[in-house]
């Protein structure tokens, strides 16, 4: 398995990808901002993925051991990202958040590279402290309270999702280290409690948690978008209403080119395609654990559960939002939905997984002689 692992991930990439594109030029032409030109969301998309592309290709060829011995400048970097969107000139608010940068015609979102960069660090720490990871101090409060730097300004950019994301991959590379499972056990009570404290203090967002509790009464305000995203799946069934022939995308379903990219898909594709989308998200994981578990040493291993993680989490988080099982968190599904920086870090953590493949302990090939035997059958 880990010697196709590389290729399979490849792959599910591109299929993933593939549909994101199909996708996009049919709804493209009716999101905000296109004023009905059904290339202007292409184009952008275009440029970005290309932009990814030189990103993956970068991270498949530079030593991952780079980023570990770097890792500060990139966690600064995220930070002083991160700081910039409090400032008026530069942030650029969109539904409650300032958790963009606009320079211009071009915006991006340094919580996206926030991600990865926390991912550098805790691969670097648990890496060089392996034999005090079970320590409270520099197995758990240390690495918590650093990471805790970027959380404490995600979350007061009301970027609750993120803030999710990220804390749920800390808690899975720090027990993938080994930390103190008494003391890991607090963080996801912990972390469930803070979030439900700051989602009912601020009324945008406890408006979202009040409309997942009562859908059909919020179905014309803060439940819109799920309502709507329900009634595509529906209308879709098993074979959709064909490629460009749905209708939650007319203005019925917000972000349906962002977000809400995955209710298209069924309307319009199916419910096969949907459980397409789903089966290359299960061949990403898999392949990424599976690099992991053979990656040469402890940062390899910490790094490619740390970017499977974040996939993995983003992907369910998304999917669970659009089928109403979770709450609106406002995150795109990656690889598939239009965002810019959303697909050059996607892109850029699959090339990190692919320098840990390349480095890899590969299993042991079987023996020459039995590869080449050969059953001769007598000629009579």
């Amino acid at each position: 398995m880990q010697r196709k692992s590389a290729y399979i991930l490849f792959l599910a990439v591109l299929g993933l990808l593939a549909i994101g594109i199909v996708i996009l030029f049919s709804t493209g032409a009716f999101a905000r901002d296109s004023q009905g030109d059904v290339y202007f969301y292409v184009r952008k998309h275009a440029l970005w993925l290309g932009i990814g592309l030189v990103a993956c290709i970068g991270a498949a060829l530079v030593d991952y051991h780079f980023w570990q011995r770097t890792w500060y400048v990139w966690f600064g970097v995220a930070v002083v990202g991160l700081t910039l969107c409090f400032l008026p000139p530069l942030r650029h608010k969109i539904n409650g958040s300032w958790r963009w940068l606009s320079f211009h015609s071009f915006t991006c979102q340094p919580s996206e590279f926030a991600k990865v960069a926390a991912v550098f660090f805790l691969a670097y720490w648990f890496s060089r402290y392996e034999t005090q990871s079970k320590q409270v101090w520099r197995g758990f409060i240390l690495p918590l309270a650093i990471v805790g730097v970027l959380l404490a300004l995600i979350i007061t950019e009301v970027d609750l999702g993120t803030t999710v994301l990220i804390g749920a991959t800390t808690f899975v590379v720090m027990f993938i280290a080994g930390s103190n499972l008494a003391l890991l056990g607090t963080l996801p009570l912990g972390g469930i409690g803070a979030i439900l404290f700051l989602a009912t203090c601020i009324p945008e967002r406890l408006a979202r948690l009040t409309a997942f509790l009562h859908p059909e009464e919020h179905k014309l305000g803060a439940g819109l978008q799920q309502m709507q995203a329900l009634i595509a799946f529906g209308s879709g069934g098993i074979d959709g209403l064909g490629l460009g022939n749905g209708r939650q995308k007319m203005s019925y379903l917000p972000y349906a080119h962002t977000d809400f990219i995955f209710p298209i898909v069924g309307e319009e594709l199916g419910l096969r395609f949907t459980l397409i989308v789903i089966f290359l998200f299960v061949l990403i994981i898999i392949c990424g654990m599976t690099i992991a578990l053979h990656a040469r040493d402890r940062f390899g291993l910490l790094l490619a559960g740390g970017i499977i993680s974040l996939i993995a989490f983003q992907a369910a988080i998304n999917i669970g939002v659009v089928t109403s099982l979770l709450p609106n968190k406002g995150l795109p599904l990656p690889l598939v939905s239009y965002g810019g920086s959303n697909l050059v870090v996607a892109l850029f953590s699959i090339g990190l997984l692919l320098n840990i493949y390349r480095q890899g302990v590969l299993e042991p090939a079987p023996p020459k002689e039995m590869a080449m035997r050969v059953r001769v059958t007598p000629r009579i």
